[in-house]
């Protein structure tokens, strides 16, 4: 068994209005899904990523409006890499950045900025033979769109602690002292340690909740016994509608979820419909009215292109 890279990415907002136009309007992905958080429904997730909301391009955020400004710290994962495709692509994103007035940095070929709430983010120029797996943008040419995560970095006071899970059980491959790559049949991604600074961390807008790694389908229960057999604390698989769960805390404290590259988005969906409305599993349908009453009206970017 291996494990396909990064399924998807789920942080924390205080603000989905601000949150949206971030993510569509400026760095060009797709608004996939509008649905929930399913253990605590009143909360509202918004999921972004490529065109047909495939697994390795996902950005999930949970909704708390007017959350404390949270901060990364030991046991949390501080920045979030995606993949472009060439130099031109990060001339392009320089460019386009300093027109929205987010301040950026540049070290060789990786381009580092944070989003309104201070989540770090990356683009770095990777060659792969993985899928690019982008989003329309009618002002974003698709030779230099994101292409899908290549990596998370956490911050952990004593990386090894994490050697044995990643390695003996998942089957990471160790890079380099920090760095650890996982790839199956179809994608690759990399998981990767910085030394944790003095102040804690504070859970909060701008931070990232967990981070999912992609399993096939047929693989789930497989990988729940090694996990629950190397003591990981594992929660059993949780069906969740568009794919299936498991969760657990690698030793470093980082939030893990292994989860299913299906059924997907498009179970209840067709892919041109991605994200127009509240999608709910089954099981949550009975509360579509009182929750579409509580959550953020929310204007999509993409409706206004279509018209165009």
């Amino acid at each position: 068994m291996r494990l396909e890279g990064i399924h998807h990415v789920t942080a924390i907002t205080g603000d989905a209005r601000r949150n949206l136009d971030f993510y569509v309007r400026v760095l060009g992905l797709r608004l996939v899904k509008r649905s929930v958080n399913q253990d605590v429904p009143s909360i509202l997730q918004l999921y972004y990523g490529s065109e047909n909301g495939a697994p390795g391009a996902i950005l999930a955020f949970y909704e708390y409006p007017g959350i404390q400004v949270g901060r990364a710290g030991a046991g949390m994962i501080h920045r979030l890499s995606w993949r472009i495709g060439s130099e031109r692509a990060l001339a392009f994103w320089a460019r386009r950045l300093s027109g929205e007035g987010v301040e950026h940095e540049r070290h060789g070929a990786h381009l580092r900025f944070r989003d309104p709430e201070g989540l770090e983010l990356e683009l770095v120029v990777v060659e792969t033979d993985d899928e690019p797996l982008t989003a329309s943008h009618p002002d974003i040419p698709d030779g230099l769109a994101l292409q899908g995560f290549d990596s998370v970095r956490a911050f952990a006071r004593d990386p090894e602690r994490s050697r044995a899970l990643l390695e003996g059980t998942l089957g990471f491959e160790r890079r380099s002292d920090a760095v650890w790559d996982t790839r199956g049949s179809g994608r690759g991604g990399r998981y990767a340690y910085d030394s944790a600074p003095v102040k804690p961390g504070i859970q909060g807008s701008g931070t990232v909740h967990h981070v999912a790694w992609a399993a096939a389908e047929d693989d789930q229960e497989h990988w729940h016994a090694a996990l629950v057999e190397a003591g990981s604390g594992a929660t059993p698989v949780i069906d969740r509608y568009w794919f299936r769960s498991t969760y657990f805390r690698e030793p470093s404290g980082v939030l893990f979820e292994i989860t299913t590259t299906g059924p997907g988005f498009a179970l209840d969906e067709p892919v041109e419909r991605l994200g127009e409305r509240l999608a709910l599993p089954p099981a949550l349908e009975h509360l579509r009215g009182e929750l579409e009453a509580g959550f953020t009206p929310l204007s999509n970017p993409r409706t206004s292109w279509a018209r165009h």
